[in-house]
């Protein structure tokens, strides 16, 4: 069973829209970082089949401030034979500019730590550029580590502390 923290929502079929919407201002947002130049190719109907299609190919997390939603989180899961468990995945994490430092990014990343706990996953993984200082210190904040570079582009591991606790 799913715990969602506080202003944390799952995002459901009628939420297509505002998922795509976020994802235009994260693409808008890793521009003006120099960190994305290409063209999306992504929308409402592609978005609707992946995440709520027969099969779930990603999913996503809504954080709200003041019953507005704010930010979300894109992710799913990979599954290592070695460790014959998984790990999550974070594609997207963003929040709106207005509602940043109000703690939403960190609800949504401790709800993916719940995430991950209640699917035994070994850890949280994602990139972020190295031109979003804003967001490294925050990942940093976390507890979260850089284990490889390639240019700007950081990749991150996190295995948050209740996780190791409960283990």
């Amino acid at each position: 069973m799913m715990n969602l923290v506080p202003g944390i929502r799952l995002a459901k079929p009628t939420d297509v829209s505002l998922i795509l919407s976020f994802i235009q201002r994260k693409a808008e947002f890793d521009r003006k970082i120099g960190a994305f130049s290409g063209e999306l190719g992504v929308s409402e109907a592609k978005l609707f089949k992946s995440l709520f299609g027969a099969v779930p190919l990603a999913y996503v997390l809504l954080g709200e401030n003041q019953g507005r939603d704010v930010g979300f989180a894109l992710y799913g899961f990979r599954y290592s034979s070695f460790a014959g468990r998984p790990s999550l995945w974070l594609d997207d994490l963003y929040v709106d500019q207005a509602a940043r430092n109000q703690g939403i990014g960190t609800a949504l990343m401790q709800c993916l730590a719940h995430i991950a706990w209640d699917y035994e996953c070994t850890h949280l993984g994602w990139t972020a550029d190295a031109r979003n200082a804003w967001g490294l210190k925050f990942y940093h904040r976390l507890g979260a580590e850089i284990t490889e570079q390639y240019g700007n582009r950081c990749v991150f591991r996190w295995i948050p502390v209740p996780l190791l606790s409960e283990l």
